[in-house]
């Protein structure tokens, strides 16, 4: 882990050229020299593996992103209980990404995640709960964030974890969740935070499959090996599904689960067993990293120069690998 996160994803930051020892040439009327302004977008990678036992229909799990306007991306992670009530989880979880890609240019949501949220639940008629998260950048540079339940998101910068949001849960394994029963959580219970950001700061979020599976330090370790944000969001995923299928492997999860008093039957601590192994998973990852595009002022946003802005287009995803 001798390269830091800097190192191989972020460009160089933009510098102003040099001043030049012979005199400009004069330009075109076609292509008058304008002000122009900095404006921080997201370049976006995404990646998502269903759980082994519900690939063939995708898993429950599912994502919006869209590097419009800065950048947005949510994920939302179908609770699986409702299987238990002949209910599919996942068509809960992929209207809920559907809409929230519809009101993404809404008017009255501008920039707000917690008001997306709040548009998107309203319009979805899928009986189900999710998890989810929306997190939207502005040109300044603001990561604002919207999380109801244990889907997760940091920041990297310089190789370090410097900024991550808490989960939200009634008790271990139970967490909030937006539902189609008046009993559930509603954008109002949503944990609300917003942190500034930049040129080159590197944002993982995820289902809980991917943080119950992986730790920081790994993170770290995969972002600073990686050549790219899609890159980056694949490995992340490939390695959490590798943990969750390995039953020696002292997980995330496992230690939660240890630390709030949860553990094997007696008998098998006599034997010298103890409460271990990954926590398989839908497993989605989203990476997505800060770049600086240059944006002429009289053009009202007409970008002058992007630099490695990998995902121009929106993508909704809810496959298998």
């Amino acid at each position: 882990m001798a390269a830091s996160t800097a190192s191989r994803l972020s460009p160089p930051r933009f510098r102003a050229p040099s001043p030049s020892l012979h005199p400009p040439i004069r330009r075109s009327r076609f292509s008058p020299i304008r002000a122009a302004k900095l404006e921080a977008v997201l370049s976006i990678g995404t990646h998502l593996i269903p759980h082994p036992r519900k690939a063939a229909s995708g898993g429950e799990d599912a994502f919006f992103a869209n590097s419009d306007a800065g950048g947005v991306f949510a994920i939302a992670d179908g609770v699986s209980g409702w299987a238990e009530k002949n209910v599919n989880p996942a068509l809960f979880s992929r209207e809920l990404m559907r809409n929230s890609s519809n009101f993404f240019n809404d008017e009255e949501v501008s920039c707000d995640p917690q008001i997306l949220l709040r548009k998107a639940h309203a319009a979805t008629s899928s009986i189900g709960s999710a998890t989810v998260i929306i997190a939207m950048l502005e040109k300044t540079g603001t990561l604002k964030i919207a999380s109801v339940g244990d889907c997760g998101l940091k920041v990297i910068r310089k190789g370090q974890v410097m900024f991550s949001i808490s989960p939200q849960e009634h008790y271990f394994d139970c967490p909030y969740q937006i539902s189609s029963e008046a009993v559930g959580q509603t954008y109002q219970d949503a944990l609300v935070c917003s942190v500034n950001l930049m040129e080159g700061d590197i944002i993982v979020s995820g289902s809980d499959g991917l943080f119950d599976n992986i730790f920081d330090q790994e993170i770290v370790s995969i972002i600073s090996e990686s050549p790219g944000v899609h890159e980056a969001a694949k490995a992340l995923a490939e390695l959490a599904r590798k943990h969750s299928v390995d039953v020696t492997f002292d997980s995330p999860y496992s230690m939660e689960a240890r630390s709030r008093g949860f553990d094997v039957p007696w008998w098998k601590k006599i034997l010298g067993a103890k409460l271990i192994g990954g926590k398989m998973d839908d497993i989605t990852v989203i990476v997505a990293q800060v770049k600086t595009v240059v944006v002429p002022e009289d053009e009202g946003g007409d970008t002058e120069e992007q630099k490695g802005n990998e995902q121009g287009a929106a993508a909704v995803g809810a496959s298998a690998e």
